[in-house]
């Protein structure tokens, strides 16, 4: 494990390749991805890589943007910025391995150009769960990021805990109720949380950016909370709350067969007296004093040490491929209890991924290169 920056050297010599950046997407995190596509588009080397945009609307169209004209972002008061629909649609050609997109305008086809690597900055559902990676599996387009079976377990909260306790990482005590269940008998799968205590985190399985949580202190609060999950997933995730700091590592992978790299640990610090009890949505993306993030994190070197191996530890368990931040709870007792992985963390101008290799010795800009290169080595299929 290392935290300098790993990351080969390039022929400059080389023809460009040609990176299609996908943003945006049906999920609740469809605005996330939007702002962070935008810091993505700015940063990318030009002098390696051609670009082409290509964002989903809200209701899944495809639609070509254009990358120099982008300019989403956060704002207190305003809309949430979100994709357009277009004059065109966009599609990868139906012929078997000719990775080229086609732009249906007017009724008539045309192409947008010849993909050799994707970048999927999409998060949540529909984008992050392996659906859009199997489709870029189908189409033979190398892409940034997990697989299809690392991003569906890393997308669902249940699974992944279970792949995490199999690996022998500490989880927390959790319970799920399923859509079925909750329709069936709620009373019912309410008792079932009477083993758990509070507080509560009541989350949709398969949700990020914080978008559903509520936290909850007794159980007059807990039906409410259920419905409020349910309305970003019909999978409903009950964990118990975890006293401890929170700590967070970024992976990245190695390059061929050298050791998978991991960042410094930060610490993510709430302004509990203010209007946020947690890491929720707009401590993270709207107001930009709510938290700050501490990195390294103040620790002993030996916890430092030892959260960093639990942090390939969780990668690996998943099948892990380019990158993923693993968030853990630092109990007083000394324990690193996992909290969750995301396999495609948010990646804005404060987002806790990039933050924490820039402390660690990998700019922006350097840090997608890597992602990119990183993809273009590894085979598509079963591997």
């Amino acid at each position: 494990m290392t935290n300098t920056s790993e990351t080969g050297t390039v022929d400059t010599g080389a023809a460009k390749k040609t990176v299609a950046v996908f943003f945006g997407g049906v999920s609740s995190e469809h605005s996330v991805s939007c702002v962070s596509a935008v810091s993505v588009l700015r940063a990318i080397d030009r002098e390696r890589f051609d670009v082409i945009a290509v964002g989903i609307t809200r209701d899944g169209q495809w639609t070509l943007v254009d990358p120099q004209s982008v300019d989403y972002r956060f704002a207190p008061d305003a809309p949430l910025p979100e994709v357009a629909a277009g004059e065109s649609l966009v599609a990868f050609s139906p012929e078997a391995g000719s990775r080229e997109l086609l732009e249906l305008r007017d009724g008539q086809y045309r192409s947008a150009g010849v993909v050799d690597v994707v970048l999927p900055i999409i998060h949540g559902p529909f984008g992050e769960d392996g659906t859009l990676q199997g489709l870029f599996e189908l189409a033979g387009v190398p892409y940034a990021g997990a697989g299809v079976f690392a991003s569906a377990a890393g997308m669902d909260k249940e699974f992944m805990k279970l792949v995490f306790r199999h690996a022998g990482l500490q989880v927390g005590p959790f319970e799920v109720i399923g859509d079925r269940e909750w329709r069936r008998d709620a009373d019912a799968a309410l008792a079932r949380l009477d083993g758990l205590d509070y507080p509560l985190f009541v989350k949709p399985a398969r949700a990020g950016s914080s978008q559903g949580i509520t936290r909850v202190d007794s159980p007059e609060g807990l039906r409410e909370a259920v419905e409020t999950a349910r309305e970003h997933d019909l999978k409903v995730i009950v964990e118990q709350g975890i006293v401890g700091r929170e700590i967070e590592v970024a992976v990245l992978q190695g390059r061929g067969t050298n050791a998978t790299r991991v960042s410094l640990p930060g610490e993510i610090a709430v302004d509990e007296a203010g209007s946020h009890s947690f890491y929720d949505f707009t401590a993270k993306y709207i107001e930009n004093d709510a938290a700050q993030l501490s990195c390294p994190a103040v620790m002993p070197e030996e916890a430092v040490e030892e959260v960093r191996r639990l942090g390939v530890t969780a990668f690996e368990a998943l099948d892990g491929e380019g990158l993923s931040r693993v968030d853990f709870f630092y109990t007083p007792d000394g324990r690193f209890v996992i909290n969750e992985i995301n396999t495609m963390p948010g990646f804005t101008p404060i987002s806790m991924y990039p933050a924490l290799w820039s402390k660690s010795g990998i700019d922006y800009p350097s840090l997608i290169s890597e992602l990119l290169d990183l993809a273009l080595e590894r085979p598509l299929g079963l591997r």
